[in-house]
């Protein structure tokens, strides 16, 4: 009798990526790049993100306090880290990829629950690291995975991440040749002394030696180059060879940052410290050729960013909308133009300043309003879109600025002066814009977290139409959602009859996925319910954002 040959078990790599020092200097887009130069040497990549906060996703936080919360294909709402690794990796990354330690720690208290742990006492150590363990190889298991990236979030030495770390040394315990550690640390240069200082490195790495783990290449981020004297320096006191520790000084765009790396032949090391030879040679040529666009684009294209999660004390945080960012620039690079992006708030468009701040918006190519929450800037934001409107300004509306779109639209030209929608005014007697009936429910028990209409949904395309024509031949589309209002369908007969057309719908007809004036009555007037940011990637711009840039510097030149 013939015995059946065992299969044999692929042996999978894992990278993890902390931060030392401070937060901020780039732990998620060294992990993408990373990811970039790995997959250019012919290797299989997924990237993890553990985020050390209590939450149970990113969906419940304000922008302004954390970033852009990023929506996947299966509907988890995740930091904007997430949406970093799908751009530089041009893949769909599924929620088994995301953890906190909220998500952790629920998971294991509710195995405990269901005994699965069969009556042992379950405790922080080993239960919880042994959890984010399962977790990372599972991600890497259903991706079929040869190398796992994960970052860390937070910097060593915090209470918060010290479980993640320790899972990290769990793993390189077991497989010493399969655990590869890269430290993203920062490197000040005090104005009054105008010398590198290499001393919070060292404290930051012998922190993480403290948890007995040992960096294999250290990132070195700084304003400015790292120089050969401090390269040494940091290798004596941090038990490293001098050419692992790699310079990585501020740059002008993100997309730098995996042609730079590879100048200091980081992929190499990587693969050596894992025990792997690189499947082809490292080329980035699809990745140097965007790189390329991006520096030699001569004409501009400006564009008004219309929006309220802007403002965090003193500063401005665009990161709230950093997916929109990054969607119009792709788009604006693959028309060959140089996006100028202005960020506005939509509260300078209210009280006694607004008309005059409105006449400005006739000096842009073209005028986006994101999406958002809530009753603040509002008014502010039916304004500007009521300008855009009049003045044929090409308007792109994402989310809830395809809804204040709709309200716009029946306010001033069906009519309907008190048109609202139920998440302002429930009283409203025109509420164009209401609830979805599934989310009442919801809205009643406060069951707020993850219960929003997420993640991707498939819609159907009208022929003839402007968001017809920039999908090219697809009759049927897929994009992703973060939402519990939708167009009211009392009205919809209403607003075609005004002249409004809806482009697209679900499959059963019943929800507008996109709204639009036609092209004979404005050169671009469009807003969907969807978000096309969340699926806009370097190499693959998404094609509303390619129409609505290419109107945008049509309109330019008249």
């Amino acid at each position: 009798m013939a015995t059946k040959k065992k299969t044999a078990v692929k042996r999978r790599k894992y990278i993890f990526v902390v931060g030392g020092v401070m937060s901020g200097v780039g732990k998620g887009i060294t992990a993408s790049s990373i990811g970039v130069i790995l997959q250019d040497r012919g290797f299989k990549v997924t990237s993890i993100k553990i985020d050390p906060y209590v939450n149970v996703d990113a969906g419940t936080m304000n922008p302004t306090e954390h970033g852009e919360v990023f929506v996947l294909n299966d509907g988890f709402e995740t930091d904007q880290d997430m949406g970093n690794y799908e751009r530089f990796l041009n893949v769909s990354i599924p929620s088994d990829n995301y953890m906190t330690t909220g998500r952790v720690y629920l998971s294991v208290i509710e195995k405990e629950r269901n005994l699965k742990y069969k009556g042992k006492c379950v405790q922080v150590v080993p239960h919880i690291p042994l959890e984010v363990i399962s977790r990372i190889k599972l991600a890497a298991e259903k991706a079929d995975a040869d190398i796992a990236i994960i970052e860390v979030g937070g910097t060593v030495g915090e209470y918060e991440n010290i479980l993640f770390v320790e899972a990290a040394r769990m793993m390189e315990l077991q497989n010493p040749d399969d655990v590869s550690c890269v430290m993203v640390s920062y490197l000040p240069v005090p104005s009054k002394l105008g010398e590198m200082k290499t001393k919070p490195t060292q404290h930051a790495v012998r922190a993480l030696n403290s948890n007995g783990v040992q960096p294999n290449v250290i990132i070195a981020r700084s304003s400015e180059p790292l120089d050969q004297v401090r390269k040494e320096k940091i290798a004596l006191f941090c038990n490293m060879r001098p050419e692992n520790v790699i310079s990585a000084p501020d740059v002008e765009s993100i997309y730098d940052v995996p042609i730079n790396f590879e100048k200091d032949k980081l992929s190499d090391k990587l693969l050596a410290s894992l025990k792997l030879k690189p499947k082809k040679d490292s080329s980035l040529k699809e990745w140097r050729k965007f790189v390329a666009i991006t520096k030699n684009t001569k004409k501009e294209v400006n564009i008004a960013v219309v929006g309220k999660y802007f403002s965090t004390g003193d500063f401005v945080l665009s990161d709230a909308y950093i997916s929109v960012i990054e969607a119009i620039k792709y788009a604006a690079y693959v028309n060959g133009a140089k996006p100028i992006l202005t960020w506005l708030s939509s509260e300078e468009f209210e009280g006694d300043e607004a008309k005059t701040n409105l006449r400005t918006l006739s000096n842009y190519d073209g005028i986006l309003v994101p999406g958002g929450f809530g009753s603040r800037g509002i008014e502010g934001k039916l304004s500007v879109i009521q300008y855009a409107r009049e003045h044929k300004i090409p308007y792109f509306g994402l989310c809830y600025g395809m809804q204040l779109l709709v309200i716009e639209f029946a306010r001033n030209v069906l009519g309907f002066d008190v048109a609202n929608t139920a998440e302002i005014d429930p009283n409203s007697p025109h509420l164009v814009i209401d609830i979805m009936p599934d989310q009442k429910k919801k809205m009643k028990e406060e069951n707020y977290g993850g219960s929003m209409r997420l993640g991707a949904y498939p819609a159907i395309l009208k022929k003839g139409t402007v968001a017809g024509k920039a999908y090219g031949s697809k009759k049927e589309i897929s994009e992703r959602h973060r939402h519990r209002y939708e167009v009211n369908p009392e009205y919809i007969e209403r607003l075609e009859k005004g002249g409004l057309v809806f482009s697209a719908t679900s499959p059963d007809g019943i929800l507008m996925e996109i709204a639009e004036l036609p092209e004979s009555k404005h050169p671009f007037f469009l807003g969907t319910q969807f978000h096309p940011e969340l699926i806009a990637r370097p190499l693959d711009p998404h094609p509303l954002f390619v129409e609505f840039v290419r109107v945008a510097l049509s309109q330019r030149k008249k």
